[in-house]
Formats: C-alpha cells, sequence, structure tokens
C-alpha cells in the first residue's frame, strides 16, 4: 500500500526557505527585518550548548539543496525550486 504522503523533514525545510524568502524581501524599516538584522550576540544565551540558531538552518538548507540566496528575487523560480516535498 502506497500513501501519498510528502517527507515531514522535507516539508519542513520548504516552510523554512518559504520564510526566508519572506524576511529577505521585506524593506529594512519592517520589524521582522531588523530581528532577522540583529547580531547573534545581542540575544542572552543560557548555559550549555548554544542553540542552533535560524541562520545556521537555513544556510545548510540552501546548502544542501544547493540553492542560491540571490535567486530570491524571481519568486516563480525560487518557489519551484523549494518545492522539495511533492508527495506524488
Amino acid at each position: 500500500m502506497c500513501v501519498w504522503v510528502a517527507h515531514i523533514v522535507e516539508k519542513l525545510v520548504e516552510n523554512r526557505l518559504r520564510w526566508f524568502e519572506y524576511v529577505k524581501r521585506k524593506l529594512i524599516d519592517v520589524v521582522v527585518r531588523r530581528v532577522d538584522q540583529m547580531k547573534e550576540s545581542q540575544v542572552k544565551g543560557g548555559r550549555g550548548k548554544p542553540r542552533k540558531t535560524i541562520r545556521e538552518t537555513i544556510k545548510k538548507d540552501l546548502e544542501v539543496n544547493e540553492l542560491n540566496p540571490n535567486l530570491i528575487y524571481d519568486t516563480t523560480l525560487w518557489r519551484n525550486l523549494i518545492h522539495i516535498a511533492d508527495p506524488t
């Protein structure tokens, strides 16, 4: 029996890359973009191993899928490239 469901990991990667496009296309004045521009040293860390940041995760997703971040300005192409989780 075959169930046509996308893998959850692929769907998460796709959603992160869609969010990355959304944030990068915003103007610098928008709050979400200003938060993205913050230095990581401005965020207080706790004890133990530092948590993986969203920047590190996005960078890894871009490398694994061999995507160029400059392609976000061509929305149609970008959406086609990040459409990883295809259940068919």
